[in-house]
């Protein structure tokens, strides 16, 4: 079974978000840290070379993989910044709904940039999922 190659790492999340070269997206990023901070009550990580993650939590499939992941986070990408909402979105159509211009794939919340979405609902989405995650992993 192949080993998962992004995992928690001692890199500098403030170092790596200081290599963000647009403006408004890196300081987008700094905004998101604080919202995730305070979400998970974790302190950011480097999760692989691009990803910022909160917290962490134990995951087994019935295929016998098992692994690490986090919480929430986040990546500043090249189109947009890529939220990481480890519960899905099944559960949360009500939050999106005021949520404000974005996408979304299987747990990827695509934001161009936070001025375009409510704040208020964003952080209420984080700590949703975040409980979630949290009530649905014993070992979390």
């Amino acid at each position: 079974m192949a080993e998962l190659k992004t995992k928690m790492n001692d890199a500098s999340v403030d170092a790596f978000l200081n290599t963000v070269v647009d403006e408004r997206k890196r300081q987008d990023c700094f905004t998101l840290v604080d919202l995730m901070t305070e979400a998970t009550g974790a302190q950011p990580r480097m999760w692989g070379d691009s990803i910022v993650g909160f917290g962490e939590y134990h995951y087994k499939y019935a295929s016998g993989r098992e692994g690490n992941w986090f919480l929430a986070g986040f990546a500043p990408r090249k189109q947009n910044l890529t939220l990481y909402i480890m519960s899905g979105f099944d559960q949360y159509d009500e939050l999106l709904g005021k949520l404000g211009k974005h996408s979304t794939g299987k747990s990827c919340l695509y934001i161009k940039r936070l001025d375009d979405v409510d704040m208020a609902t964003l952080r209420e989405l984080v700590v949703e999922s975040v409980q979630h995650m949290i009530q649905n992993n014993p070992a979390t």
